[in-house]
């Protein structure tokens, strides 16, 4: 039996992180200090799209990327820019944004309602090209 499930985690997360509704993200879009970053797979960002201009980083590879100190280190999240993270809906996206704040990084929150939401509501999105596998 686990000690703690999921939707524990996911409580947690969202208690201590800032969340966005999708209108105060999509404010962010034109927002030379806001940096989006989308932490689904690529297969979801080849089907669905993605909001425009998001920086594309693999959950599985996201605290890898933001430590300097790693060999995998990404410069994007040593901006100091706001990150604004985002899955398909939501879960992700909050306990990503939990894992980097614990890291370190404060400028960081995440869409709420995910990706789906951001569609959903006639949000501005782009198409993904297919790469070749």
């Amino acid at each position: 039996m686990l000690k703690v499930t999921h939707r524990d985690l996911i409580d947690r997360a969202l208690a201590e992180i800032e969340t966005l509704e999708i209108e105060a993200a999509e404010a962010l879009l034109d927002d030379d200090d806001a940096v989006f970053v989308d932490l689904r797979d690529p297969r979801e960002l080849e089907r669905e799209g993605k909001v425009p201009n998001a920086f594309h980083a693999p959950r599985g590879m996201l605290e890898f990327w933001v430590d300097p100190s790693s060999p995998y280190h990404k410069e994007v999240f040593a901006s100091g820019k706001k990150l604004v993270f985002y899955c398909q809906s939501g879960w992700r996206s909050a306990l990503a944004t939990k894992a980097v704040q614990d890291m370190g990084l404060e400028r960081v929150c995440h869409i709420g309602d995910g990706y789906r939401g951001w569609k959903d509501s006639g949000a501005v999105t782009e198409e993904v090209e297919p790469k070749r596998r």
